[in-house]
């Protein structure tokens, strides 16, 4: 029976929002403002109602809980909810990144403003759909969904480049998610339903673990996205607005990580291992190479795009060593990295709204106008960096402990990442924010008004909050991560044993 629980309050209530602010009526100037409000509003109560959910979520139990279900298609293909270690953070993640969004939207929003909150309502929508889906075919129609406001954003109230950037993220993302539909057909066919926690139970053949296993990662290796098909990040990035580049950056990448941790592994655990060193081999080439890259960019939004590939190498890295430390090094790194990134591209939106330029060259000697910014800054880049006391140091860390474990030439060589990582960002840091105020256009530059304070303190305390107390994360998905190595080590073992049997 459907019962309307919480979950599909989530999804519900953005889409009330948005059709809300449709119904807006009056001079453009009151409506423009009005939406905005709306909009925060909005999003201000799905927040709330995220960590109602979170309180009624029993993060020791790995099963899936505050299950919805409504039969849809047919009997084996439902509209169903539910969330689980795995997905309770990134819903959580999601609901708090967007009252940033709209704040950072305040002031630099002026045409289509109606359009604009609707469309990222709409998103939201359907970025908590991805992680509360319950069904294949549910997550698949959430999954694409997203693609369509976020082509609107980039497209519409984007910067010079828009079209071409639009279209490049619209056209690389859907293409790799036909090879995943096809793959969610052969399951259907194999197994006779969609239902996630039904399929994670099923076994698939291996040899159609191998396929089934390339389909899907064909889709999440480019969301991710992973070294080569990541050129169409830095551009979507520098030309997005700045709430665009912070749910990009904070979630949308994300959903390619959840992708292989809900499907990949614990459902083709023997292709898992099998694709590993592949998985390896592009995961260090996007850790250093993109490092590099970023080393020699002059806009800063496409350097923090480089910096968001590079990390990410890092979590495709943990995932698959298939370890404890691992698997929980690469959840805590992209909450972190969502929460970090985020803060990044807020805080370039700060100096972009007052300059309109992201060229790094434009800037230099902020401190001495803009102390505040200065620090914010500084707190952000040394999280970035990995820094031990802020959240990005823990999840690099674990990963990097995986690493040693599965491949030590792999660990060794994605640990200079760690060291790249420190000199694109420093660099950045002290051409932007130290020197001297020599720029006649920046001497009138001004600090963080009240609206910025309220959208960066947030995100600098959680930052410094989990450094210091991960176990505020990790204790989210440790009873999942459990459950998903017993999973696995009892499938690989069972291809062992059968495979000794077969040579005796």
């Amino acid at each position: 029976m459907f019962g309307f629980g919480i979950l599909s309050g989530l999804l519900i209530l953005p889409l009330v929002g948005a059709a809300f602010i449709l119904t807006l009526r009056g001079e453009e100037e009151a409506v423009a403002s009005n939406a905005r409000w709306a909009a925060l509003a909005t999003t201000v109560l799905t927040f709330l109602l995220s960590l109602v959910a979170w309180s009624r979520f029993d993060a020791s139990n790995p099963a899936f809980q505050l299950v919805e279900t409504h039969r849809w298609i047919s009997e084996s293909i439902a509209f169903k909810l539910a969330v689980d270690g795995f997905s309770m953070p990134f819903i959580l993640l999601t609901a708090f990144l967007m009252p940033f969004c709209m704040l950072a939207s305040w002031k630099s929003i002026h045409d289509r403003v109606k359009a604009y909150f609707v469309a990222f309502l709409v998103l939201e929508t359907t970025m908590i759909g991805v992680f509360a889906a319950s069904d294949l075919v549910l997550f698949y129609l959430f999954f694409e969904a997203g693609l369509i406001p976020m082509f609107l954003i980039i497209g519409i109230w984007g910067h010079d480049r828009r079209i071409y950037a639009s279209f490049k993220f619209f056209l690389y993302t859907l293409l790799g998610s036909v090879l995943m539909l096809l793959a969610i057909l052969a399951m259907y066919w194999d197994a006779g339903t969609t239902d996630i926690a039904s399929l994670l139970q099923h076994k698939f053949a291996p040899t159609m673990q191998i396929w089934l296993w390339l389909a899907f990662f064909s889709s999440f290796a480019v969301k991710m996205p992973m070294w080569p098909v990541h050129t169409w990040l830095p551009d979507a990035h520098v030309e997005a607005p700045t709430a665009g580049s912070v749910i990009l950056a904070g979630i949308l990448l994300k959903m390619g990580g959840y992708g292989f941790i809900r499907f990949s592994i614990p459902m083709f655990p023997e292709a898992s291992a099998y694709f590993a060193p592949l998985v390896f081999a592009l995961s260090v080439v996007a850790i250093i190479y993109t490092s590099l890259v970023a080393l020699m960019q002059e806009n800063i939004k496409k350097l923090i795009a480089y910096s968001s590939v590079a990390h990410m190498g890092f979590v495709t890295m943990g995932l698959f060593t298939l370890t404890q430390q691992g698997i929980q090094g690469a959840m805590f790194q992209m909450v972190s990295h969502g929460l970090v990134s985020g803060g990044l591209f807020l805080a370039v939106g700060v100096i972009y709204d007052r300059m309109h330029t992201l060229r790094i060259d434009a800037y230099g000697g902020l401190v001495q106008r803009m102390p505040l910014y200065a620090l914010v800054f500084m707190v952000l880049t040394m999280a970035n960096v990995g820094l031990p006391g802020t959240s990005g140091f823990v999840g690099e860390f674990l990963t990097l402990m995986g690493a040693f474990k599965a491949n030590a030439y792999v660990a060794i060589l994605a640990s200079t990442g760690v060291i790249l990582s420190a000199a694109y960002a420093l660099w950045l840091y002290r051409r932007v924010v130290f020197g001297k105020l020599e720029k006649p256009s920046l001497k009138a530059i001004t600090d963080l008004d009240t609206r910025e304070i309220v959208m960066f303190v947030p995100l600098v305390l959680l930052v410094i909050w989990y450094g210091v107390q991960p176990g505020a994360i990790l204790d989210a998905f440790s009873a999942s991560t459990d459950n998903l190595m017993r999973t696995t080590e009892a499938a690989l073992a069972g291809i062992k044993t059968a495979a000794a049997f077969t040579l005796q």
